[in-house]
């Protein structure tokens, strides 16, 4: 049973707030606890009726159930009216540093030429192939010094303008990117409400409350508006691990949530989404630290193989575990879903920002944390699959 004091906390906090109780909507009482439907009209007649500093007389069959309460709803609620998006400040997308080159992706089995219409030097079996191009000439593209490729094996690449925030307060609540769009429910574990606007992908949130239905976590985002964790990166705190300095910069890579969050010391200073590698090649956990950096260099692998991959120019790149590092990414726009062959891939936009942080030469080694703050569900929708 929730005390008193519980209760008495939570419109504490409404009238911390400053708001006034009658000013904000009525919280929405969900099915599936033991309250009526009726319960938050009437606890928020009580809490109106009762003179400023007694405690308001609560129906009692409204006092006792397993979920948010109607006065935490309630709190929740003048919550999002006060802070209605989280405060932090976006990193915008910059045109300068995410085309320092051209960026192209090669199609199908590729011969290399020493020169326009020349002689044939070497070749690429079909597989994920990304280049940069230097010229053009004669309906041909020159990807290297001396490297010519036919013209019509060359496409774009699908450069992502996605972008972290900074973060310059420290969060007093949780908040999340929306990964998969969706309308949001009106209760835990319950449809998508036609009535409501789709939350796009990428959609930066505050989480005010979580409650547990159909064996998933459900989280208040907005009034009357719960979305399912599977839809959304969450962005966790956690401790500076041991052996990482107080003036230590590190960052933390959460392989749960597809999240990545740098700290200065025990504070938060940037959040974003990842790609970590696939379950076959899975970014192993533990503390690293970084000790090798290039602002590009070229990646290849699994050659002869039906994922073989040649990629250059991968910008920004920051080794930390052997051939695993951090990256920027110009050849997919997953992030937040597991993707890579063991990197942590991140937007171009991304992978700049934390290379510039860590380039002054006492931060060059920053540590990399890598962790997993839960644990892989195999009962996943095919969408869903991280």
């Amino acid at each position: 049973m929730r005390t008193w004091q519980t209760l008495l906390a939570s419109l504490v906090v409404l009238m911390g707030l400053g708001l006034e109780v009658l000013s904000a909507p009525v919280a929405f009482a969900f099915p599936g606890d033991r309250r009526d439907e009726s319960c938050a009209e009437r606890i928020a007649a009580a809490i109106a009726a009762t003179p400023e500093g007694e405690t308001p007389q609560l129906p009692a069959d409204c006092v006792e159930h397993p979920g948010m309460s109607a006065v935490e709803l309630r709190a929740a609620e003048a919550e999002m009216i006060a802070h209605p998006y989280p405060d932090v400040v976006h990193v915008p997308y910059q045109e300068e540093v995410v085309w320092t080159r051209a960026y192209r992706r090669m199609i199908g089995h590729v011969i290399i030429y020493d020169a326009p219409n020349g002689n044939p030097i070497g070749e690429l079996d079909a597989g994920y192939n990304y280049v940069t191009v230097i010229s053009e000439q004669d309906g041909f593209i020159q990807i290297n010094y001396g490297q010519w490729v036919a013209k019509e094996h060359i496409t774009w690449a699908d450069v992502s303008k996605f972008a972290g925030v900074e973060i310059t307060t420290q969060p007093k609540r949780p908040f999340a990117w929306m990964l998969a769009e969706a309308r949001p429910s009106r209760y835990p574990g319950g449809p998508q409400d036609k009535s409501a606007e789709i939350i796009p992908r990428y959609t930066l949130m505050n989480i005010y409350g979580v409650e547990y239905a159909n064996g998933w976590e459900w989280y208040l985002v907005g009034p009357n508006q719960w979305v399912q964790q599977i839809r959304v990166a969450k962005v966790k705190p956690i401790a500076r691990p041991e052996g990482v300095g107080e003036q230590d910069r590190w960052i933390a890579i959460d392989l749960y949530e597809q999240t990545a969050v740098a700290y200065e010391g025990d504070r938060m200073v940037f959040a974003t989404l990842i790609s970590s590698g696939l379950p076959q090649w899975g970014t192993h956990e533990g503390l690293f630290q970084v000790y090798e950096r290039y602002e590009a260099t070229r990646m290849s692998g699994a050659a002869g193989q039906p994922d073989f991959y040649f990629i250059e120019e991968v910008p920004y790149v920051m080794y930390f575990d052997g051939d695993i590092g951090l990256h920027g990414t110009y050849w997919h726009n997953r992030f937040g879903y597991r993707q890579s062959h063991g990197c942590v891939n991140l937007s171009i936009m991304d992978s700049w920002w934390l290379y510039e942080w860590t380039a002054p030469e006492d931060h060059s080694n920053a540590w990399v944390y890598v962790y997993s703050s839960g644990t892989y569900r195999h009962d996943l929708p095919a969408w869903a699959h991280r």
